[in-house]
């Protein structure tokens, strides 16, 4: 009975340390992505922010296939391959704006254009829609409907997401 005890514990320590090294990994893959040129909101803070009523514009910067399969409440589509100054001409320059794609890399960069294009208050969501679902946020598919599903772009990048089920 002891030795299936130690075992069993053995097996319960090695998933918690696993699980510790793919958060590790998953920061650090998010680290070598940012160039940190776009301030950054965690999904804790954005969740907040949202729930607190203020306005908050939130980009979503993927394809249309990837928005379709999931996207935060109320996110706009704003492809990344075609963003134009024309996509945001409706958002005032002084909106709390929230960019955000997979894991922030491509927002990253739309988030770039947009301060450059005089916009005051842009953040990128940390670690993107994989973060924010792995924290067990709310995600809706192109119907409007709650979903556990998001689109992970390809296999390879599909290891970051942990919560949820993984389209690509």
């Amino acid at each position: 009975m002891s030795r299936y005890y130690l075992l069993f514990l053995f097996i319960v320590l090695f998933s918690l340390d696993m699980a510790r090294c793919q958060t590790k990994d998953y920061t650090e893959k998010l680290e070598s992505l940012y160039s940190h040129t776009v301030p950054l909101i965690v999904s804790k803070e954005l969740s907040s922010e949202i729930n607190s009523e203020k306005p908050v514009v939130l980009l979503d910067i993927r394809s249309k296939e990837e928005y379709k399969v999931s996207h935060l409440k109320g996110a706009k589509l704003i492809d990344y391959d075609h963003f134009k100054k024309k996509d945001v001409k409706d958002i005032p320059l002084n909106s709390q704006v929230v960019v955000y794609c997979s894991v922030g890399y491509r927002s990253e960069k739309v988030g770039e254009k947009l301060l450059k294009m005089g916009y005051t208050n842009v953040h990128n969501l940390y670690g993107g829609i994989f973060q924010w679902k792995n924290e067990g946020f709310e995600v809706v598919n192109g119907k409007s409907m709650e979903t556990d599903s998001v689109h992970t772009y390809n296999k390879n990048w599909s290891r970051w997401l942990e919560k949820g089920i993984k389209v690509y």
